[in-house]
């Protein structure tokens, strides 16, 4: 009997069937797609903040007048310090020796006297922890920042003009209250989908390999397009879904606004499931094992999309031949057009970009997959 070549829509109908009904006798599959995105979202949203806020602040005042003791009450009311008293400098290096604080403030026994010369300074002596470079950046812009707004309120006590005659006043854009969340939760979003993607798929293949079906599936006349395209799109669809919830948490749960186009996130978010449901299936094809391809399958996709990525480390900043193999990641296109999507809305020249990547490496993966897979018993 010759094996039909043309596509049956009747048959993928009934292949997609069966799959469908393999999901649902089988739970690993409803467990990744539903509760696994919710639970990677959860932990990437609560768990990960930028943010410093409450700072650990250790704080000497030497100095008994009311300016001092003014300023020292600045900083316990600012919503961005934890002060604590000290009372001496070897007791606030060895906080900061033993990591209790991440900087210490030190107001010297002249700086009232100091501060009420006219044209003289008054400084103040701040040190941070540098082993966390990052902290201690937030640390010196914090009290810096403190620092002015005393000045400020001082001098508008006292009817005195401000010394600087210009004031900075920041503006960020597309990201005004500037939360680190707005910045992290459309990021992992893009990191929950390439683990969902590539699970949902990576077993799927290598299932029919060791419960012995997949010999009964190349005994009748299903082509390699049908099987494939059965193997893809309930896990597609599994994978949109997935998408929607994520969606729906990031919105609604965290607050993170989104500006863009529906319709524009589902082109993205249907390429990258192209990608990554094409690498599980690459995956389950090539190992026929199921365990095997699970862990080849977070190794692949989960550890570029994170490293490689963008996502937590500046792209810029990455030697250039890392640089040049982060182009190769699917995770950075579809990170950069979820940021511009949630953040800033339509911006045609990054979206187009990550649009003609993210196509070409779907059809990368799929393409390899259809070639790895045979017809025959190996």
């Amino acid at each position: 009997m010759s094996i039909q070549r043309t596509l049956s829509w009747r048959r993928l109908v009934a292949l997609c069937r069966k799959e469908s009904f393999q999901i649902v006798r089988d739970p690993s599959s409803i467990v990744i797609a539903f509760a696994l995105p919710a639970l990677l979202l959860t932990i990437f949203g609560y768990g990960v903040n930028l943010d410093a806020s409450r700072v650990r602040l250790g704080v000497l005042n030497e100095d008994s007048g009311p300016d001092a003791a003014r300023f020292v009450a600045s900083l316990a009311a600012s919503p961005y310090f934890e002060p604590r008293q000290a009372g001496s400098r070897a007791e606030l290096g060895g906080w900061l020796t033993a990591g209790d604080v991440r900087g210490i403030v030190v107001v010297q026994s002249d700086f009232g006297a100091r501060l009420a010369r006219r044209d003289a300074s008054a400084p103040i002596e701040l040190i941070t922890d540098g082993s966390e470079p990052n902290t201690a950046n937030f640390v010196a812009g914090y009290v810096q920042g403190a620092w002015q707004s005393w000045m400020q309120q001082r001098a508008l006590d006292g009817s005195r003009p401000l010394e600087a005659p210009i004031e900075v006043v920041p503006r960020y854009w597309f990201n005004p209250a500037a939360l680190s969340r707005n910045f992290i939760v459309p990021g992992s979003i893009a990191i929950i989908m390439t683990i969902i993607g590539a699970l949902l798929t990576s077993l799927v293949i290598a299932r029919e390999w060791e419960r012995g079906t997949m010999e009964a599936l190349l005994s009748t006349p299903v082509t390699r397009t049908e099987l494939l395209l059965s193997k893809i799109l309930p896990y597609y669809a599994l994978g949109m879904v997935s998408m929607v919830i994520c969606v729906a948490m990031a919105v609604g749960l965290f607050g993170v606004p989104f500006r863009g186009s529906v319709l524009l996130l589902a082109v993205y978010t249907s390429l990258f499931l192209g990608s990554s449901l094409g690498l599980g299936l690459l995956l389950s094809t090539v190992t026929r094992n199921q365990f095997n391809a699970a862990q080849a399958a977070l190794n692949a996709a989960f550890l570029p999309a994170t490293m490689l990525s963008g996502f937590v480390y500046e792209i810029s900043s990455m030697p250039a031949p890392i640089r040049a193999v982060t182009y190769l990641i699917p995770a950075r296109y579809f990170i950069s057009s979820l940021e511009t999507l949630f953040q800033a809305g339509f911006v045609g020249r990054i979206l187009l970009t990550d649009l003609a990547f993210l196509a070409a490496s779907a059809t990368v993966f799929l393409g390899l997959t259809a070639l790895r897979t045979r017809r025959r018993l190996d």
